[in-house]
């Protein structure tokens, strides 16, 4: 008897470990599926012919009308014209010396997709795998913005604008203006975010509230967000996952404590101004503001993030369970060495 009680005792004591251990984004999301289409928008309106350009122009009107509605209106600036109108506007896109440029870096860089459409297609079955009923879009759609957006969601479809993943080397971009698209912009106009980028964009979409209340509360729903794209791509090095180089990745884990302390010593943390979010949260040249010289940008979103991590490893929940938990909770379950 003491024996039999000793064993039950050491196993259960082994499966509280493993359980401790374990890594909640480390799932195996092989036997889901992924329905959504791929639509390479940009090709159509760049390449085909007179009959095919008309016809698709009706398709796209009927299966991804959100975003298709957006690419005229917004990026094309033709508005909602149709049959000659539609052409003629189409052809004189098509004469731009610009855009002709723009769709043969396009063509070049992005000939095959099929690399990024497995990534895209694994990562959204890991968010199937996370988020049983949770929003998928029905089509993933390739478009040249003009510079507008790099990911653009809708109810239903996520448009990528190829243009702005071209590489900061490209002619074009090295020759965008700078007093528009400044320098650090065209930096990280680099093809290694794209999937990052779409499912950042889907995920604050579709998963999350939209962002309010003080810094601490901000900060936790980014880090939150960049947890969901970790998520669905649990291989993907940990630098792009926050779009971040590796030197940059490598300042923010060894500045971390001093970031965190210089959170607290200035009291920012239950602040509500909008400069100090602005600052902290989005993307720039730097996460302005520091004492600390050499950061990154988004060293909010980036301590988010690690809150996320300790709060995860301190608790066996799911990550919808995760959402649902109080930004003040995750900050008080923290830990971090100086």
């Amino acid at each position: 008897m003491i024996q039999k009680n000793f064993l039950i005792i050491l196993i259960s004591g082994l499966l509280i470990l493993s359980s401790c251990g374990s890594d909640p984004l480390d799932v195996d999301a092989s036997h889901l599926s992924y329905e959504g289409k791929f639509v390479n928008v940009e090709n159509v309106i760049f390449h085909a012919d007179s009959v095919t350009l008309m016809k698709e122009d009706q398709r796209f009107r009927s299966e991804i009308p959100d975003i298709y509605e957006y690419f005229r209106g917004y990026c094309l600036r033709i508005g909602d014209v149709k049959d000659t109108a539609f052409y003629n506007s189409i052809q004189l896109f098509r004469a731009d010396t610009i855009m002709q440029i723009i769709d043969s870096s396009i063509r070049s860089s992005f000939d095959d997709m099929s690399l990024y459409e497995e990534q895209i297609t694994d990562g959204f079955k890991h968010l199937k795998y996370h988020f049983k009923d949770g929003k998928q879009p029905k089509n993933v759609v390739y478009l040249n913005s003009v510079f507008q957006s790099n990911i653009f969601c809708t109810e239903n479809e996520i448009g990528i604008g190829l243009e702005r993943y071209l590489g900061p080397d490209n002619y074009i971009i090295k020759n965008l203006d700078p007093s528009v698209i400044f320098q650090w912009i065209k930096d990280g106009m680099r093809s290694e975010f794209i999937v990052r980028d779409l499912f950042e964009g889907w995920v604050e979409t579709h998963y999350m509230e939209d962002p309010e209340g003080n810094l601490a509360e901000q900060m936790i729903r980014s880090g939150k967000i960049i947890y969901l794209v970790e998520a669905s791509l649990p291989e993907m090095d940990d630098h792009l996952i926050m779009r971040y180089s590796e030197d940059q990745l490598a300042w923010a884990k060894e500045n971390e404590y001093a970031f965190w302390k210089y959170l607290v010593d200035e009291k920012l943390l239950f602040e509500t101004n909008e400069r100090n979010n602005t600052n902290m949260l989005k993307p720039g040249p730097t996460t302005s503001g520091l004492p600390i010289q050499g950061s990154p940008d988004r060293m909010g979103v980036y301590l988010g993030w690690r809150m996320i991590h300790s709060y995860m490893e301190q608790n066996d929940v799911s990550l919808e369970e995760m959402l649902k938990v109080p930004y003040n909770k995750i900050l008080n379950d923290y830990e971090i060495d100086e």
